[in-house]
């Protein structure tokens, strides 16, 4: 049986922002997250980091319940629109990586 901390994950996503535009990334990630984060009893919190050699890429560590409800979190965030932005700033595809702490 499965407790509450084995069902949690993290999600680590790495966006690369077009020289000029990481500020604006970097607000589009809060905002998302503000909308879309406190008002859904799964999202458990996220923080923005900067990658130390590369200052155009973000990278963001988010903690959410379970991957199943992330994905219709996010399901949501796209069908509203709140990720229309991100190929005007972005100079690659962003990665998201989610994982889950071992047993």
């Amino acid at each position: 049986m499965s407790t509450e901390n084995e069902t949690r994950i993290k999600v680590i996503v790495e966006l690369e922002a077009r020289p000029g535009k990481r500020a604006e990334l970097k607000s589009l990630l809060e905002s998302v997250a503000a909308k879309y984060g406190p008002s859904r009893p799964a999202f458990l919190g996220s923080r923005c980091f900067e990658v130390l050699d590369n200052p155009n890429i973000l990278g963001e560590i988010a903690d959410w319940t379970s991957a199943e409800v992330r994905a219709t979190v996010m399901q949501q965030a796209m069908a509203d629109g709140a990720y229309a932005p991100l190929e005007e700033l972005l100079a690659a595809p962003f990665r998201a990586t989610v994982i889950r702490q071992l047993p």
